[in-house]
């Protein structure tokens, strides 16, 4: 009698906090709905974030539910090597900061370009629009299962801790973040990212940190991780086998950062171009303490379930649940969320500005007003939180899956032809065009072949490096077949 009191009571308390948190993200959204005038407001926030919000948002809307859920899991199963994803996309991350956010924040607002696709369109001067339609439907299309994953995390922690439905739990994560996108914008995501961000990284360093203490620190982890043949070193040898998947790892999740359009948005909000640099080390600090937080969390999980998991997936809820005292399990259960709300409403926007502005105003009302693109923004966030729904609904694969597949897909959609577009003269609409089809064709198809023949090659690098090839290879066809000029 009196066990199932107490635990109904958690269960209230971790619920409480729940509904409190997401009771005053709405309110932010609520409070700044009235300040969106236009779909530039609605959509980039007038250029307007100082580096805070610009570092936090980039970073907080980059780590979904995989940071909790995802990426803990795989390292839950493999052990310490895996680590060299989370250090492929910190350095990447870092690159990104260094080489693509100052020129992209100078050249977008230099072409009035509210998108990625927009500015291809008019860096390369393409008035036919098919660029622009290819790079919004590969946008469209990865993000869609981008979206989904997030929406499977919301349900597989709410069928966890509260024990209602996946579906229930789909539908709720999807109604609140809906809400506050359509609401809100892009300023108020940015706002909320950056409350979000500083809480994310209190939670999940707190439970490492607690446990540890618990435990008498590091040394029986490891024991337990080395006592189930998993790696304890990120260099368990220096074969040439060893080095080559490190690469792999390494780069087959950091090149996606090159073209993430939801990050890269992020850049071509802040205010001045000067502020970069500071945006850049807070972000860059914020990643690699949460990354290295979420390690410590999978290693754990090893000691704490010698005897495996169901689903490792839940690796994270079941240390809350069995470690952690009530309040501090909703405190976790908010971060949880955050995380991957953070993520789904950033796609949502960038997906709903490529309806809007890529599709709609593009192809049927060119002469638009603000006030009826920004609108047609809301709507096209209801049109994508439907299709993600239904793709979810179905839980077609696990959410460190479809995050990669998403991830890879959008990498090598853009990826190349941004980084080429920056800083090379020479490229074309031509083999800009092929070079968007051919990285997005290949890491669609490619996790298939990679399965059937198991060469275990992660489906962004060959990619990446294909479309690459693609883009020069058919911008100098172009060149010598139609005489192009090279811009000066």
């Amino acid at each position: 009698m009196m066990e199932s009191f107490f635990a109904n009571s958690s269960l209230l308390l971790e619920f409480a906090i729940f509904t409190s948190y997401f009771a005053a993200l709405i309110a932010v959204a609520f409070f700044s709905y009235q300040k969106q005038k236009s779909d530039t407001d609605f959509i980039l926030g007038d250029r307007s974030l100082n580096f805070w919000l610009t570092a936090l948002s980039a970073h907080a809307s980059d780590m979904s539910s995989w940071l909790f859920l995802g990426y803990p899991a795989l390292v839950f199963m493999t052990g310490l090597f895996s680590a060299w994803a989370a250090i492929g996309l910190t350095v990447f991350m870092f690159l990104n900061w260094q080489f693509i956010a100052p020129k992209l924040r100078v050249v977008t607002e230099q072409s009035n370009s509210l998108t990625l696709s927009s500015y291809f369109e008019t860096r390369f001067g393409d008035t036919s629009g098919s660029l622009r339609l290819i790079s919004a439907f590969m946008s469209v299309l990865f993000f869609t299962f981008y979206i989904s994953s997030g929406l499977v995390g919301l349900g597989v922690l709410v069928e966890s801790l509260f024990g209602l439905s996946y579906l229930a739990g789909i539908s709720i994560g999807l109604f609140i973040v809906v809400l506050y996108v359509f609401m809100g914008g892009y300023r108020t995501v940015a706002w909320i990212d950056l409350f979000q961000g500083f809480f994310l990284l209190g939670v999940i360093v707190f439970i490492p940190v607690y446990l540890l203490i618990q435990f008498g620190g590091l040394d029986p982890v490891m024991k337990a991780v080395e006592a189930k043949n998993l790696t304890t070193s990120l260099f368990p040898n220096f074969s040439a086998y060893t080095i080559t998947k490190i690469l792999l790892t390494s780069f087959g999740w950091g090149l996606g950062y090159l073209g993430q359009p939801h990050i890269l948005t992020k850049f071509m909000g802040i205010r001045c171009v000067s502020d970069m640099y500071k945006a850049k080390i807070v972000g860059i600090s914020w990643q690699t303490i949460a990354l290295a937080a979420a390690t410590l969390i999978g290693l754990i999980g090893v000691f704490v379930f010698p005897q495996g998991l169901e689903d490792p997936q839940q690796v994270i809820l079941n240390i809350v649940k069995t470690s952690l005292a009530p309040f501090f399990a909703g405190l976790v259960l908010c971060a949880i969320l955050a995380a991957t709300t953070n993520v789904m409403a950033a796609q949502i926007l960038v997906v709903a500005s490529n309806l809007s502005e890529d599709f709609y105003k593009r192809l049927f009302r060119r002469h638009a007003t603000p006030q009826e693109m920004l609108w047609i923004s809301r709507a096209s966030v209801l049109l994508i939180a439907v299709l993600g729904f239904a793709i979810a609904f179905f839980k077609i694969s696990t959410i460190y899956q479809l995050v990669l597949y998403s991830w890879s897909g959008l990498g090598a959609s853009f990826g190349p032809l941004l980084l080429l577009s920056l800083y090379l003269k020479s490229i074309n609409k031509y083999g800009a065009f092929v070079g968007i089809l051919t990285g997005g064709l290949t890491a669609a198809i490619w996790p298939y072949f990679d399965n059937l023949y198991q060469w275990d090659i992660p489906s962004l690098v060959p990619a990446f490096a294909l479309s690459l090839f693609a883009i020069q290879t058919v911008s100098y066809l172009a060149r010598k077949q139609l005489s192009l000029p090279v811009e000066p």
